[in-house]
């Protein structure tokens, strides 16, 4: 199978390649197919209840593999190669910690508004890059998890599609790279975006 990756994905390699599950695909847009099939699933069982250990690796884990556990034999595991973005995996775990560590200091103490703090948690939960593939579809459905689980309506994500190269998921990539310069304005204002 022959994959066309969009700006800003992450390109798998061989193993993780050869960890596909459904042997029966051997096109992209039949792979694309059957995640989606798999990612809504996951948004029933995340939206659909209450969760108390959001901010912990086990759920970060749990909601990746929720996810992708149809798709891919990697799914809800860290990845362990380097890749054109991310933290050294090494690093994974231990940034995750400090990540949700930071998250609940922010919540507690109440001076950055609830819609920047998850904001910046989406952003550095894409800079950290656990997971071999899926991370911004991860990261957003992770947020959006995080926003309705405090009573928050999810994030508008620029209501467009982020996972085709579309001139939203253009935006998306550009706000993310804002935010790596410490500048969130971009992100703050896609994030929330109703055109």
């Amino acid at each position: 199978m022959k994959f066309n990756y969009p700006e800003g994905a992450t390109p798998l390699e061989g193993d993780e390649l050869d960890a596909l599950l459904p042997k029966h695909i051997t096109l992209q847009s039949e792979l694309n197919e059957w995640e989606h099939m798999n990612i809504l699933e996951a948004e029933k069982w995340g939206f659909g209840q209450r969760h108390a250990d959001i901010l912990s690796l086990e759920f970060i884990q749990l909601l990746h593999r929720k996810m992708f556990s149809e798709t891919w034999r990697w799914a809800g595991k860290f990845r362990t190669t380097l890749k054109n973005i991310g933290v050294m995996p090494y690093e994974i775990s231990q940034e995750l910690v400090k990540l949700c560590a930071d998250v609940e200091e922010q919540m507690k103490h109440g001076i950055i508004p609830f819609d920047e703090i998850a904001a910046r948690l989406h952003h550095r939960l894409v800079w950290i890059h656990p997971f071999p593939n899926g991370n911004g579809r991860h990261a957003r459905i992770y947020t959006d998890v995080f926003l309705v689980n405090h009573q928050r309506p999810k994030f508008t994500w620029g209501q467009g599609n982020l996972v085709a190269p579309t001139q939203t998921r253009k935006a998306y990539i550009n706000a993310l790279k804002e935010a790596d310069r410490h500048n969130f304005e971009p992100l703050f204002d896609f994030v929330r975006q109703t055109n």
